[in-house]
């Protein structure tokens, strides 16, 4: 890979977005066979090996996605469109540092890792309150439910409150993937309703400070005097966002997977502390909450062979990376012992705009799945498994029933 173009020129494989949402692993195993990039019908180009994360990420080389997808719409106004203007997902360099730094500083990894045993006492709770009293929803009642009252308590909302948010997020979480024009006013709702209920909290804190993670956001925000109002709102409301949806389908896919594979279930079962780490990671390996990840080229870039002219979408595929043949031998098993993996697990991202909750997700994930392992070894999935679809962004996962015995 270079920046010049100096490579044996190479023409792109082509994929099919509405086959690739529906069959990825399938469909980009098929096209890493013709070539190392992709490119789709309306012309984003997809880097489908994971040496690429590196240089698809270089700041140097690319930039974050901006605004680009609400003006590819038409969209110039309303809380989602906020979103996008004021969120650190989609800014770049100052602007991108001036919205992490204040988050970053109260954001900790000593604090969220410091979770970990809440997150048991409330997977324990759960489980306890299920156990032998038939098949629960297992996407709702517990694997939504415990990344919502984790984040409702570290940003200091009432005990009683998480249910609220769980829809508004869910509406939220569908305007950062692919969605349909006519989705866009329940989104729209979703967003507006977060939005407002940030606002509430953060008055609050500046009028009644307590000892929290809100309040010391509230804080350091005001000492830094950097943020406009929306954009301080919006930075909590996007940690809310990513700290819900994401492990909800991570954690849900992460124990299907363990529970089709008897033999590794039992491994975690007899000794989860031990475990719980290699399930979670090759869980997010094998298939990834988030598919893509998109890029605007600041050159032309030639990545093996393959011309990206300046200003076009460079979006990586998280979803073929992470089964590359090359770093993951035998991609498409499923096996918590791997060994020999990559330092980085770019299910999270890399660089600069890598998951700012990484500590926390993995937290929530594995003393999920730890404690499920210790209170319930013997729960089944009734029905078939969860499926999950979609290939860029935020992915989709359908249902999954379970009963914990």
């Amino acid at each position: 890979m270079s920046v010049a173009a100096q490579s044996a020129r190479r023409e792109p494989v082509l994929i099919e977005t509405g086959a690739a949402f529906a069959d990825p692993h399938g469909i980009y195993a098929e096209a890493r066979k013709k070539g190392d990039v992709a490119v789709n019908e309306i012309g984003i180009f997809i880097p489908l090996r994971h040496r690429h994360a590196g240089f698809v990420f270089d700041n140097s080389l690319t930039r974050q996605i901006e605004m680009e997808p609400m003006f590819l719409r038409g969209i110039s106004e309303g809380p989602l469109f906020e979103i996008y203007r004021d969120a650190m997902l989609f800014a770049n360099g100052e602007t991108h540092l001036k919205r992490r730094q204040p988050m970053a500083r109260t954001f900790a990894f000593k604090l969220m890792d410091g979770m970990r045993p809440r997150v048991a006492a409330i997977a324990a709770e759960i489980i306890m309150g299920s156990k032998g009293n038939g098949p629960i929803n297992f996407l709702d009642d517990f694997s939504r439910a415990i990344p919502s009252r984790i984040i409702a308590e570290i940003v200091g909302a009432p005990p009683g409150d998480w249910p609220k948010f769980t829809k508004w997020v869910a509406d939220a979480a569908r305007g950062i993937a692919f969605f349909t024009p006519e989705e866009l006013p329940a989104i729209n709702d979703g967003v507006a309703k977060l939005n407002a209920y940030v606002a509430r909290l953060l008055d609050v804190r500046r009028t009644r400070p307590r000892e929290d993670f809100m309040t010391d956001y509230a804080r350091v925000t005001a000492e830094e005097g950097k943020l406009t109002e929306s954009e301080i709102r919006v930075q909590m409301a996007g940690v809310i966002l990513a700290g819900s949806d994401t492990t909800r389908t991570g954690t849900a896919s992460i124990l299907s997977q363990l529970l089709q594979h008897p033999e590794q279930w039992a491994l975690v079962c007899a000794d989860p502390d031990r475990w719980k780490k290699a399930a979670v990671e090759e869980g997010l390996r094998f298939d990834p909450p988030v598919g893509s990840v998109g890029r605007v080229a600041l050159k032309d870039l030639d990545i093996d062979g393959v011309m990206i002219p300046e200003g076009r979408v460079v979006s990586i595929s998280l979803v073929s990376a992470l089964r590359d043949p090359d770093v993951y031998p035998d991609p498409d098993r499923f096996d918590i012992r791997r060994t020999g993996l990559p330092r980085w697990n770019i299910a999270f991202g890399h660089g600069a705009h890598r998951c700012l909750g990484e500590a926390l997700a993995r937290a929530e994930m594995e003393e999920a799945i730890a404690t499920i392992a210790r209170l319930a070894p013997k729960t089944r999935i009734i029905g078939k498994p969860p499926t999950i679809t979609g290939h860029v962004a935020i992915r989709s996962i359908d249902a999954m029933t379970v009963e914990f015995a």
